[in-house]
């Protein structure tokens, strides 16, 4: 067969083995390019999935290098990071240690179907039918009907008049009567007392049945009459009716119209005013203040039947004590406030619930100077007041550097019993009446 070879196909046959090599050289190139480009492929394709699933992966980037973030939420106490984790390498088919030889890739088996056991059609799902005695006694459990033990009645109106409150109340009206320049009369007295206290009694009353849905959501009053379901609102608004009427008109009939008219307005500024700005302002604070500066005076005008500057003054004592005693009550209760929706000044303004209480607790001893002045004291009682309005005055600058609860602690017990002190005080060194010092008349001239 060699005989028969021409140069032509001699020719033809270098040629042939030089294209052969020349396709083996080609195909190396493109292998190796090909090996280069599949990180790119892959990145491309990622990017493509990427895309493809939830819009909230969209903007991570996590497969472009020069763009890639850390996305870190804390969870529970605990650090999680929104980053796709670092994708395996590729195996690459081509290796590329040995062009002519190809990794041989190990086929994984099949998984082998497994096979469901599905129930028979002839058997039926089994349902739970709920007898009559069940439901009722589901129900039962659920819907309790309200019932009214007589006996609990008492502590269910003592809670819903807020009875230590309106002992407060009275006291304070009782000391305004006391510190009237007149004589003392037992039974205006009494029927004054009395009547504040069914007044008080009936605010307070209206105030919870507002408040309900609030007051459910604080620890301090979840535990109401009305938000426990005790009773009913339509009883409760019985109730303040039943103590509002009679005590307007006691104060009003008995004792005079001006402190009926006090009474009527304290307890419209109370619910009709202070309820519903504790929800909108922090000026809440300072009608409420006005609310509790009336009684006094209203025991002022029960004794003497007219407005005084003595009655200004007592009422001046109690509205500007009550600020550092609300303020610093209301601190420690910020989070139950804050739940129950109220804008009180420690939620709202905590710099200014210090300064305010600061400012009224010095402003004690500027009216406690003044009521000699005003012919109230003596000028013994500036002096012997002196050192517990320092005190308590000391107690507010702690507060208002500190601002942490024990200081507003300290601060609201002592106002517990820095008022009492401070009335008591106030009545021991009372100016005697102008007739007190009047000469009797002479024996003879009383008997002709």
């Amino acid at each position: 067969e060699n005989m028969f070879i021409t140069p032509c196909s001699r020719l033809s046959g270098k040629w042939l083995v030089a294209c052969s090599d020349l396709r083996c050289l080609i195909g190396v190139n493109v292998k190796r390019k090909l090996v280069q480009n599949v990180p790119k492929r892959n990145q491309i394709c990622s990017l493509i999935q990427l895309h493809r699933r939830q819009p909230s992966n969209w903007l991570t980037y996590q497969h472009l290098n020069f763009l890639k973030r850390k996305y870190v939420s804390k969870n529970n106490g605990e650090l999680h990071q929104r980053a796709i984790p670092k994708q395996a390498q590729v195996l690459n088919v081509v290796d590329d240690r040995d062009d002519s030889i190809e990794r041989q890739v190990q086929r994984i088996p099949a998984v082998e179907d497994v096979q469901s056991s599905s129930p028979s059609a002839e058997e039926t799902p089994h349902v739970q039918v709920e007898t009559d005695e069940a439901k009722e006694a589901r129900l039962d459990k659920q819907w309790k009907q309200l019932k009214l033990d007589r006996a609990d009645l008492p502590g269910i109106y003592s809670r819903l008049s807020k009875i230590k409150l309106t002992a407060l109340v009275v006291t304070t009206a009782a000391a305004g009567y006391a510190m009237a320049p007149v004589p003392f009369d037992p039974l205006t007295f009494l029927v004054a007392s009395l009547g504040t206290g069914l007044a008080s009694c009936a605010a307070n009353s209206i105030n919870q049945y507002f408040e309900v849905p609030f007051d459910s959501n604080m620890n301090r009053t979840k535990n109401r009459p009305l938000v426990r379901g005790q009773i009913s609102p339509l009883h409760a608004v019985t109730f303040a009716l039943a103590c509002g009427v009679p005590g307007v008109a006691l104060l009003t009939l008995a004792v005079n119209p001006l402190t009926g008219l006090l009474g009527a307005l304290n307890i419209f500024l109370y619910t009709c005013c202070y309820t519903p700005l504790k929800r909108l302002s922090i000026t809440n604070t300072w009608v409420g203040s006005v609310v509790g500066a009336i009684p006094p005076i209203m025991g002022w005008t029960a004794a003497t039947g007219c407005l005084e500057p003595g009655a200004l003054l007592l009422g001046g004592v109690l509205y500007s004590w009550q600020f550092p005693h609300f303020n610093a009550l209301s601190w420690n209760l910020r989070d139950d406030y804050s739940r129950g929706g109220y804008r009180m000044m420690s939620v709202t303004h905590p710099g200014m619930c210090k300064r305010v209480a600061l400012r009224h607790s010095l402003g004690l001893l500027g009216l406690s100077a003044l009521a000699p002045a005003l012919d109230v004291t003596t000028w013994t009682f500036p002096l012997i007041s002196l050192p517990i309005n320092l005190y308590i005055s000391y107690l507010a600058f702690r507060f208002y550097h500190k601002s942490d609860r024990s200081s507003a602690r300290k601060l609201f017990f002592c106002s517990l019993w820095h008022l009492p002190m401070l009335l008591l005080l106030a009545l021991t060194c009372k100016k005697p009446r102008g007739d007190a010092h009047a000469t009797p008349p002479p024996a003879d001239s009383i008997a002709s």
